[in-house]
């Protein structure tokens, strides 16, 4: 039972998200925001350089260390994780066509990036697209999104399939298991999209030959074991960080979600959307992804940009915020309550 200390903490929480629905009009940012949509073509090679630079050397310190013990090696796949998610977040505003005023620069650099990240680019972009159309409708699917079920729906289903649906969002599947599987397995078809055309597969089956390519050229030059020594735990690393990422985003307590006839894309841009107040160091490795919150208000300001927008606009800095320490009782959300209109756990459910 949660003390009446920490009962009153979370009622002030809700209170200020509360006051904040009703201070923050989500409409008339809009505008607003507008101004910060340029992009710097000098900021953002530059970018590129200062993310893309520092992974290859550490990718080549580790395996350099593969000779003087294996553990020494493993410590640098964590830092070599992190430039790897930078390098996600650089290619996930290609994919908004933030990051270069050129339309053209941003697909080929997402495309390239595409290869580093097991991430089909196209094929990506378009289901991104698709989640910021419908982020926070109860009756749309949320493409690229964490599967959640609402009180309701949960209760109706048969026992085997509640199961399966705990399962499926027990810690230990939804940041070990399925990140591997989504990085790894899953991008590797248009799944979903199978029947929707040749651009899907023009994506996925581009991808996964550039990916053999470079893979090959890797491991005819070091072998296949130091390979997969290096590579894999710096995948798998930047897999668990990003699906982690993408789970805060959306899934915290006061979290916004509508049925189709009371959805307004606006008001699930800014109240759907979490400010994940993270720290400095890890702030840059995430390329201000946690300022997430204004990106679907204005998904085409670049990730460099978005700090300036909490700079000369600090009233939201409070709408959604979250702390690193807040983010890990995020965990323990797993159905949505239509009635309370909030996250709530397996335990409160119940009740």
């Amino acid at each position: 039972m949660p003390s009446s200390a920490g009962r009153g903490q979370e009622s002030v929480v809700e209170q200020e998200a509360t006051h904040d629905r009703g201070t923050v009009k989500p409409q008339s940012w809009v505008r607003t925001l507008a101004a910060y949509r340029e992009s710097s073509a000098k900021r953002s090679v530059v970018e590129v350089m200062i993310t893309l630079i520092p992974l290859a050397g550490i990718w080549f310190l580790m395996w350099a260390a593969l000779d003087h013990g294996y553990w020494l090696g493993l410590l640098l796949a964590v830092p070599a994780a992190g430039f790897l998610v930078r390098l996600f977040m650089i290619q996930h505003d290609c994919g908004h066509g933030s990051f270069f005023a050129s339309r053209g620069a941003n697909h080929w650099l997402g495309r390239a990036i595409g290869v580093l990240t097991l991430t089909p680019y196209d094929f990506w972009r378009h289901t991104h697209a698709l989640h910021h159309a419908g982020s926070g409708n109860l009756d749309r699917e949320d493409f690229g999104g964490i599967d959640t079920l609402s009180v309701r729906k949960f209760r109706a289903l048969s026992r085997g399939q509640q199961r399966r649906y705990r399962l499926y969002r027990h810690p230990l599947v939804l940041f070990g298991v399925g990140p591997a599987y989504v990085f790894i397995v899953r991008n590797r078809l248009p799944l979903g999209f199978m029947r929707a055309g040749w651009m899907p597969w023009l994506s996925t089956q581009g991808t996964n030959l550039a990916i053999i390519a470079l893979a090959g050229l890797v491991i005819w030059t070091i072998g296949l074991v130091p390979f997969l020594l290096v590579q894999l735990p710096i995948t798998l690393i930047a897999a668990t960080f990003g699906v982690w990422l993408f789970y805060v985003q959306h899934q915290f307590e006061n979290t916004y979600w509508e049925r189709d006839q009371d959805w307004r894309f606006h008001d699930a841009a800014l109240h759907g959307s979490s400010h994940y107040d993270l720290p400095p160091i890890l702030r840059w490795f995430t390329a201000n992804i946690g300022m997430h919150h204004v990106h679907h208000l204005c998904s085409r300001i670049p990730s460099y940009r978005l700090p300036e927008v909490l700079r000369a606009h600090p009233e939201l800095r409070s709408v959604g915020r979250i702390t690193l320490w807040q983010s890990l009782r995020c965990v323990r959300l797993v159905l949505w309550d239509e009635h309370q209109r909030r996250l709530v756990s397996f335990r409160e459910a119940r009740t």
